[in-house]
């Protein structure tokens, strides 16, 4: 088999590439920037793409049996526009191409924050609607793509699923962790709410072998879309192992749900009236995402793609912080040598 993985550049991305290539699968790295990454060079070809650039996106998938879509833009924050064409244009001229090429199976990572929403139930599963409106560009966007993927089941021959892994972390995680550490650092993160909601977690690696279980399994995912996960825990506590591990005091501050909300909404228009740079320090959908329970059921998946997680949210805290280690004293070393000469 012939894969194309898009984003194959990226955290997740990359380990899928890894996966793939440890089952012989002639492997395309897809990504923007993607020849800067070159330590599998030589086992998979790299391609500089912009998934917004339909000709470019038709080239690169040209010639292969699936698609694994990743990329993507991520965030609570930001211009529409980027999330737009990224996100739903992107998806969209991956879909034109695989029609285009014949292409067979297309694997799409989505989130379940495409259903995130008020009195959304811990433990809901597929079956939960995604809602007429979202608190962020990023969900939106990601809505309008995974309905797009799913509807284009079919067409042409070509079979489509999206897996919806939820807060991807491990070793190298470019995203979730540092931002929790860096505004611990700063001293704005605050505990959102009563503390006692539970998230799901997934280890990276369990996130890639799924997108490799649903290529395996694709006559019975078809057309569907499938939460996953590696556990469930309580999430302030697990930000305050977080904290632990990056030698960080604990959270002494907390604020409630509709304050944290009404401040994220104010700061919002204050942005967007003032046209200021970067991001507010609290969001609506940030505010959410730290106080609302967002847990899933994932029988669908261990049903339909044999899914199972053989990894855990400490294990995922033991790797990263591992990683950091690793580099602080490789880092260390360096200068020390440089001093020394």
């Amino acid at each position: 088999m012939k894969a194309l993985v898009t984003g194959g550049a990226g955290f997740l991305g990359s380990r899928i590439v890894r996966l793939l290539l440890d089952r012989g699968v002639d492997v395309t790295v897809c990504s923007r920037h993607a020849t800067k990454h070159e330590a599998q060079s030589a086992r998979h070809e790299v391609q500089d793409v912009d998934i917004c650039d339909a000709a470019a996106v038709s080239r690169a998938v040209q010639g292969h049996d699936a698609v694994i879509h990743c990329a993507a833009k991520a965030g609570a924050w930001g211009p529409r526009r980027e999330f737009f064409d990224i996100n739903v244009g992107g998806t969209r001229n991956i879909l034109a191409a695989c029609h285009e090429h014949g292409i067979k199976n297309l694997v799409h990572t989505s989130t379940p924050s495409v259903v995130f929403a008020r009195g959304l139930a811990g433990g809901a599963d597929e079956s939960a609607p995604i809602p007429a409106r979202h608190l962020a560009h990023y969900p939106r966007t990601k809505a309008l793509a995974e309905r797009e993927v799913l509807a284009a089941n079919g067409i042409n021959g070509l079979r489509t699923c999206a897996l919806r892994p939820h807060l991807v972390l491990g070793a190298g995680d470019p995203h979730l962790l540092p931002r929790v550490i860096a505004m611990a650092r700063a001293g704005r993160l605050k505990q959102v709410g009563d503390g006692t909601n539970r998230v799901d977690v997934t280890h990276v690696e369990d996130a890639a072998r799924a997108h490799l279980d649903a290529l395996d399994h694709m006559k019975a995912a078809a057309g569907r879309a499938y939460f996953i996960h590696s556990e469930t825990v309580a999430l302030w506590p697990y930000i305050g192992r977080v904290l632990e591990r990056a030698g960080l005091p604990q959270i002494e501050r907390c604020v409630g749900i509709r304050t944290a909300y009404f401040a994220g909404a104010l700061l919002e228009a204050a942005w967007r009236v003032l046209r200021l740079r970067g991001e507010p320090p609290m969001t609506r959908f940030v505010a959410c995402n730290l106080a609302w329970p967002h847990w899933f059921d994932i029988s669908a998946a261990r049903r339909d793609l044999s899914y199972e997680a053989r990894r855990t949210a400490q294990g995922a805290l033991d790797e990263f912080f591992g990683l950091e280690e690793h580099i602080s004293r490789r880092d260390a070393e360096a200068r020390r040598e440089t001093a020394s000469v």
